[in-house]
């Protein structure tokens, strides 16, 4: 497989540096690594994406997340190898993946459990990474970006 075009991010003017700026703000917010990769990866599982699920998995790797837990992400639900701040941000991941499936998808009780287990900065990182991941995920799909690939 391969893209139908270079990734954008690559091609315009100090759009990576911007995306790296992004990532540097989230890192900062104080969420376990492990959370945030967990957050990226189910989305990226939600929006088909191969090339974020692969650079997922990858990442929550080097984050120190085991291969157990990556191959339940994709049912968390039933899986009890996840605590009650991870299913919090995975809830809140898939509320905002698919706003488009019903008006109101955050709810206000999806709101208040995360609530429970993250502070304000915590969330407007996780908030960031859940956004940032579901922008990949449309340029990676829209270019048929393969799985596998890095971007550097």
């Amino acid at each position: 497989m391969q893209a139908r075009m270079k990734n954008p991010a690559l091609l315009l003017p100090h759009g990576m540096e911007a995306i790296q700026a992004l990532y540097k703000a989230m890192a900062a917010g104080g969420v376990d690594p492990r959370t945030m990769e967990l957050v990226h990866l189910r989305a990226s599982q939600i929006n088909g994406c191969g090339a974020c699920v692969h650079a997922g998995v990858t990442n929550a790797h080097k984050a120190g997340e085991s291969d157990e837990r990556l191959h339940a992400t994709a049912g968390w639900y039933d899986s009890p190898l996840f605590d009650d701040a991870e299913r919090a941000a995975l809830v809140l991941t898939e509320a905002v993946t698919r706003l488009s499936d019903r008006p109101g998808q955050v709810t206000d009780e999806i709101w208040a459990d995360a609530t429970k287990h993250y502070d304000e900065q915590q969330l407007a990182a996780i908030i960031l990474m859940i956004a940032t991941t579901n922008f990949f995920n449309r340029i990676n799909t829209t270019i048929k970006e393969p799985a596998g690939t890095t971007w550097s």
